[in-house]
């Protein structure tokens, strides 16, 4: 059964969505992200995305105080991301309530710092952020592309011991048209064992349940629940499995 991940974007201390990655193109959906975690949690949702998009633009963790609040008040699983740089950075966001913390800008420009917290944390505690745009890896926030193509990105994180990757699309994000289903195909039959969240592109619960089929473990859903395409309550027969 697949698992259900609501995303809560962060800019401002506010909860946000994006289209494409874009800053310019931002909604703000609530004035407090507490808010829209305790009506996740009211309704089943045992786990969270949590992105600092201004630490993401920033280039070191900025909205750690947003995630403190969520994790004290609510018993969610929150997995944060955003600007995490340095070692204080991820010290700041477990001592936070982070259980897990996603790293891609830092993966992809340092790897070497990246795979010490691998080292250190565990591989229950690191997922790996692929932010792909035609399958080459996007950083900060995807405000720059890489040369760095996503299979040899995940090639060599994978043969290190990486189980957890966070992969999206950034076509796809926002635009509430449907997931990249081949991509995610292509990675799960390359790499066995891998723990695959995609994200992006999620606009129906047909998506969910193709994805599904398909042997995908985990998806992150964003646009589609705040703009209601995608229902709580048609969430319940996923997240009461």
């Amino acid at each position: 059964m697949i698992e259900i991940i609501p995303a809560i974007d962060i800019i401002e201390g506010k909860c946000v969505r994006l289209s494409q990655g874009d800053y310019e193109k931002k909604k703000v959906y609530n004035e407090d992200p507490l808010e829209v975690a305790k009506m996740f949690q009211d309704n089943g949702i045992r786990r969270l995305h949590v992105v600092d998009l201004d630490g993401a633009k920033a280039k070191h963790i900025v909205n750690h105080k947003v995630l403190e609040r969520i994790a004290s008040s609510t018993s969610l699983i929150i997995d944060f991301g955003g600007g995490i740089k340095s070692d204080e950075d991820i010290e700041i966001a477990f001592n936070a309530g982070a259980a897990m913390v996603t790293g891609g800008s830092i993966a992809a420009r340092d790897p070497g710092k990246f795979l010490s917290w691998f080292n250190k944390y565990g591989k229950e505690k690191i997922i790996l952020g692929a932010d792909v745009k035609n399958k080459q890896i996007a950083v900060s926030g995807w405000l720059e592309s890489t040369t760095l193509g996503l299979f040899k990105y995940l090639d060599d994180y994978c043969s290190k011991g990486i189980e957890k990757v966070i992969c999206t699309d950034i076509s796809k994000d926002g635009m509430l048209e449907g997931p990249s289903f081949e991509l995610y195909d292509e990675i799960l039959k390359k790499y066995e064992g891998i723990y695959l969240i995609a994200s992006g592109g999620i606009s129906k619960e047909e998506d969910i349940k193709r994805l599904d089929k398909m042997g995908v473990p985990g998806v992150i859903i964003g646009k589609a629940l705040y703009e209601n395409k995608i229902t709580l309550t048609q969430l319940k027969k996923w997240v009461f499995q």
